[in-house]
């Protein structure tokens, strides 16, 4: 299904507070099994629905699966715009899309999927990008929502200035109530990222008994599948778009 025609657009959806936006992006033709067609919830990482998180939403849809970016900032009119320096900006950025928030935006996004003609929403995954992988463990966390999560570079630990209650949100901690397969992704030069953490939530996460498959890359860093970051690594990108599919194909 590789490279197959889609369509995109963005859309508007319920959620808390009012509407919200996303970007869909829909495999062109028929859904094929009488079943529905799968489908996948992404979060995007703090510097919002960049073209990038566009064509990535495009590029899954071209493997079968319809697929919806949340835009987890529609309530601040997009990513923040007012800021006094690039740390001051991530603060806002997280800030803006805090758990309490972030994850009612997916389970609506999911609940819109549910309404696209030819998807089955019982055969949903979610994929999130850094502030966004964290947003994907903590939907993880939600009952029988998603089948599989997959969750790039997520801060095991954010920092005390990234949450409301002024306390860190510990991922390792949360992790043995994750409650679908999920699927971690690392560089191991990521500069933001302690190994020893990433180790931390691996074991952590083993401990539902569920599968879980946890990958590093050398010479990756963080943000290292952007191809339009300075990070980005090719080769460890390539890598872990192969692993993503497949275990969404396994376990959707």
């Amino acid at each position: 299904m590789s490279g197959a025609a889609v369509t995109a657009d963005w859309v508007t959806f319920p959620s808390i507070g009012g509407e919200i936006r996303g970007y869909l992006a829909l495999p062109s033709g028929s859904a094929g099994p009488a079943a529905g067609r799968r489908c996948v919830v992404m979060a995007h990482e703090n510097l919002g629905v960049t073209p990038h998180r566009e064509e990535v939403t495009r590029r899954l849809a071209g493997e079968g699966y319809a697929t919806l970016t949340v835009d987890l900032f529609t309530r601040a009119g997009g990513a923040p715009s007012e800021y006094s320096s690039p740390a001051d900006r991530r603060i806002k950025a997280f800030l803006s899309a805090t758990d309490d928030q972030a994850v009612p935006d997916v389970l609506a996004g999911l609940r819109f999927l549910a309404g696209v003609d030819g998807v089955d929403a019982t055969r949903a995954g979610v994929i999130g990008f850094c502030m966004g992988g964290g947003t994907a463990i903590a939907a993880a966390l939600l009952g029988d929502a998603f089948k599989a999560a997959v969750s790039l570079y997520a801060l095991p630990v954010l920092l005390p200035e990234y949450a409301t209650s002024g306390r860190p949100v510990d991922r390792i901690a949360q992790a043995p109530a994750i409650r679908c397969p999920i699927q971690f992704h690392f560089g191991e030069q990521d500069e933001v990222i302690p190994l020893d953490q990433v180790q931390r939530l691996d074991a952590a996460a083993r401990t539902t008994g569920l599968p879980v498959e946890t990958y590093t890359y050398a010479g990756a860093g963080h943000a290292y599948h952007d191809d339009t970051h300075r990070n980005h690594a090719p080769a460890a990108a390539a890598l872990t778009w192969e692993r993503a599919l497949a275990f969404f194909g396994t376990h959707l």
